[in-house]
């Protein structure tokens, strides 16, 4: 039986000065799907898919990108979707 998993989204409030800093945090966490930076009016500004792909060759350029925008403005927030294992899968696969 295979292990499906469901996500679970997370919104952080970050100063501009620290945008960078956080998303370099949460892209080496490992289970983040995907980054939203929004602005502080709501609306969204960049989306990142985070994979392995995207960490390994994309990486550097967001991260210049992201500094761009941590000029502009003092406050974003990130909303960040996270890969969960479903419990009740990961239950039935350990009793197997």
């Amino acid at each position: 039986m295979t292990q499906r998993a469901t996500t679970s989204t997370e919104q952080i409030d970050v100063q501009g000065g620290h945008l960078v800093e956080r998303v370099k945090e949460l892209v080496h966490e490992g289970n983040v799907r995907r980054i939203i930076i929004k602005d502080s009016d709501g609306k969204t500004v960049m989306e990142v898919p985070v994979t392995v792909g995207v960490v390994g060759f994309l990486l550097a350029p967001t991260v210049a990108a992201i500094g761009a925008l941590a000029a502009l403005a003092a406050d974003y927030s990130i909303e960040v979707e996270r890969e969960n294992p479903d419990s009740t899968d990961a239950g039935a696969t350990a009793q197997a």
